[in-house]
């Protein structure tokens, strides 16, 4: 009678990180400090009192935790108005964006006329020039088309999407040539070739561009404070910058105020994370 073996479990062995490895590791984690200190800064901040908040030396934990920041700017009043400002005019900046640079992308792709490049050119200056140094002829324009004070005084001005035609100008040059060819035999029309090809191919690249002018508008705090005297129609970004009283600025509401105003950004780019990345990687500017 013979017995079997005992069987021997052999322990993978656990494969060292390599000096490489090790060294992105640590400077990922370097990078990921410096970004996430300010956030942890304003979040401890308006987790203390207003007296607090103000003591020099500056000190990073609260003494005594509060939540009487977060209270106070909740119960202004104008939080509410504030954040419906700021969704109405993102989600008509970014609606009027998408509807405008997809087919003004498509066409610079794809048609050719007389004049394309210089105008492509024109196109791209967009990219050259700080939107602070267009901010007095923009409101002279508003003003005389009595726009001021009005929600398509803000919305119109921020719909020149100069860098959002390039990302799909950039997409739409990748696309096969061959697919809207063989349409074309077909007798499909230039149009029906881009609402019934093209646009389906390119959601993973439109929904980056939907996102970043998202975010891109909500952050947007100069051209609505230039446009608009109304307190009723401040978006988020201006109606923060007034969390004052006669003692000064309230540090404390300042920075409750700043992280309620980052959060719906926050839920957005962790929803949308993967279509965000998608969209660059197809659009080819990830290397860039």
């Amino acid at each position: 009678m013979t017995t079997a073996a005992p069987q021997v479990r052999v322990e993978p062995r656990r494969k060292n990180w390599p000096p490489s490895q090790i060294v992105l590791t640590l400077v990922g984690t370097a990078v990921s400090v410096v970004f996430l200190a300010p956030l942890a800064w304003a979040l401890f901040t308006s987790l203390k009192s207003e007296t607090e908040a103000v003591e020099v030396p500056p000190h990073w934990l609260p003494k005594e935790w509060t939540g009487q920041a977060w209270s106070a700017v909740v119960e202004s009043g104008d939080l509410t108005d504030w954040l419906v400002n700021s969704l109405v005019v993102s989600v008509c900046v970014t609606a009027v964006v998408l509807v405008v640079s997809a087919p003004a992308g498509y066409g610079f792709a794809r048609t050719e006329f007389r004049g394309r490049g210089a105008l492509m050119g024109v196109v791209m200056t967009g990219l050259m020039i700080s939107p602070a140094v267009l901010g007095v002829p923009l409101f002279t324009t508003v003003q005389q088309m009595g726009m001021v004070d009005t929600y398509w005084g803000m919305i119109l001005p921020q719909c020149a999407p100069a860098a959002m035609v390039y990302i799909l100008y950039k997409f739409f040059q990748g696309v096969p040539r061959e697919l809207e060819e063989a349409a074309f035999i077909d007798g499909a029309g230039r149009w029906r070739v881009f609402f019934t090809i093209i646009l389906p191919l390119s959601r993973p690249s439109l929904a980056a561009v939907g996102i970043f002018t998202f975010i891109s508008s909500w952050n947007n705090f100069l051209w609505p404070y230039m446009v608009t005297n109304n307190p009723d129609l401040m978006t988020m970004p201006n109606g923060i910058a007034t969390v004052m009283n006669s003692y000064g600025i309230q540090w404390a509401q300042l920075m409750a105020g700043g992280l309620m105003a980052g959060l719906p950004l926050i839920v957005v780019f962790v929803f949308f994370q993967r279509q965000i990345v998608a969209g660059v990687a197809h659009t080819g500017l990830a290397g860039q």
